[in-house]
């Protein structure tokens, strides 16, 4: 029934594409996992509660990965032989760069403000929209596919993790604002 071997978006029974329907993908998660759960394992024989696990265990990495824009980006990146780039990659775009820097400086500054909330909402709107962009555009480079196209995903995802980590730095700064209220 499961061929260890497929590919994240086989597994799922979805085509090797960037855009992924995350109803759907959840459904089919639950599906998968309903089948192969250890659980239902638990009177079989060792080799089969093996078996189960080994799957479980890949319907949760597929799931992860597919369910992630970042680890999609990266995953399609593999499978289309171009390596993701990594956690320390440059990024050419000054105007990104520039915009980066900009919305650093509204963080450091977020604590100073009036309403410091009202002011990191906004700084948190303004990275969504960006992190939307991105996506958007990575969905369009994927459906290309060209050298030129991929060089250009790459781009987008060390971007992206720009983004995801300015964003995580800007909720962790709203759980502390929000406990001294």
């Amino acid at each position: 029934m499961f061929d260890l071997c497929k590919n994240h978006f086989e597994l799922f029974g979805f085509p090797v594409d960037f855009v992924v329907d995350q109803q759907a993908l959840k459904s089919h998660y639950r599906d998968l996992q309903r089948v192969v759960h250890p659980d239902r394992y638990a009177a079989a024989s060792a080799h089969e509660r093996r078996l189960s696990l080994q799957r479980a265990t890949l319907i949760n990495e597929a799931f992860e990965i597919l369910n992630d824009p970042l680890k999609r980006a990266d995953y399609l990146l593999s499978l289309l032989g171009v390596e993701a780039p990594s956690g320390s990659a440059t990024i050419a775009d000054g105007e990104f760069l520039m915009e980066q820097m900009e919305l650093r400086e509204m963080l450091a500054q977020i604590k100073h403000q009036a309403d410091p909330l009202v002011s990191l909402d906004a700084l948190l709107h303004r990275v969504h929209q960006l992190s939307a962009t991105l996506l958007a555009r990575m969905a369009l480079l994927f459906e290309e596919a060209t050298p030129q196209a991929l060089q250009e995903v790459q781009q987008a995802v060390a971007e992206l993790r720009f983004l995801n980590k300015l964003n995580s730095e800007a909720e962790a700064l709203e759980a502390e604002l929000e406990g001294l209220a």
